[in-house]
């Protein structure tokens, strides 16, 4: 019978020259969860359902990457993809991790692809939940996730109307909680510098050729009603990926640890679970 673990304990290391905090809890294979970049976001507020679900049976560390949380900033940093990996890299060499497994989130998500792109003995296998890819465009989501101004209204606006397929699920304890983080001092010029980095220039290019060369076991899980980042994505991406999985979610936003959290954690520890020698099968598009 697998244990709940229903506690995690707070800490910080230095990554790299960083102060980052992150969570923990349970023992065995290491499970890195990397957040999304919404407003207000911490590592508690995208991880608290996922944590406990997997904490039985994994060692589960949730980092605050750079830029994020309570993990130091770094004045007039420039924010891009690369800032994350090195961030992420830094933070597995710290806690002295030669291999571990991701789950990333949105942003966590592509990060975690480059990461396996650019480390790739570091990676193990990774989830991709809502996470951007080959394919990506701009959707009403997205553009009200980076208009964003803080406000009690806005949040709640902003998570009931394009986070949760359901808003009963944005309880005003959470709405509280993610807008008085997104109001600390200096919270949201720190927002759009995060935002600002995000232009293609800016960034890898993310190409299909390029992903055809990850052979990384992978599980790809979105929610078919997300309109932050489209379930296309997802789609796309598992037909390109050489060793990937596909779940679609109905009845769910980008918040698929959430609103479907026991599935959820199920399907990940599994994932997580199978042997290196057992590839995950490629979905076709029907």
């Amino acid at each position: 019978m697998t244990a709940t673990v229903t506690e995690f304990t707070t800490r910080f290391v230095d990554a790299g020259g960083v102060r980052t905090r992150y969570l923990e809890a349970g023992e065995g294979e290491p499970v890195v969860l990397l957040h999304g970049s919404g407003p207000g976001v911490t590592a508690e507020a995208n991880w608290t359902a996922t944590i406990p679900g997997l904490a039985g049976r994994y060692r589960v560390i949730a980092p605050e990457m750079i830029g994020f949380g309570a993990t130091e900033r770094e004045p007039e940093l420039r924010y891009r993809i690369r800032t994350w990996v090195n961030h992420v890299i830094a933070f597995l060499d710290a806690l002295e991790l030669p291999r571990a497994n991701l789950v990333g989130n949105s942003l966590g998500g592509i990060v975690s692809i480059f990461t396996a792109l650019e480390h790739r003995e570091r990676v193990r296998r990774m989830v991709l939940m809502g996470a951007p890819g080959v394919g990506m465009t701009m959707t009403e989501g997205l553009r009200a996730l980076r208009a964003y101004e803080p406000s009690l209204d806005g949040m709640r606006d902003l998570l009931r109307q394009y986070f949760a397929h359901d808003p009963a699920l944005v309880t005003e304890d959470l709405v509280l909680r993610r807008y008085q983080a997104s109001a600390e001092p200096g919270e949201q010029e720190n927002y759009r510098a995060i935002h600002a980095g995000q232009s293609a220039r800016d960034n890898p290019m993310l190409s299909p050729d390029l992903v055809r060369t990850l052979s990384t076991p992978t599980l790809l899980v979105h929610g078919r009603d997300d309109r932050v980042l489209s379930a296309e994505i997802s789609w796309k991406m598992a037909n390109l990926l050489p060793n990937a999985d596909l779940h679609l979610f109905h009845d769910c936003g980008h918040w698929a640890q959430i609103e479907h959290r026991d599935e959820f954690n199920r399907l990940v520890g599994d994932f997580f679970a199978d042997s290196d020698t057992q590839g995950a099968r490629t979905k076709e598009e029907p």
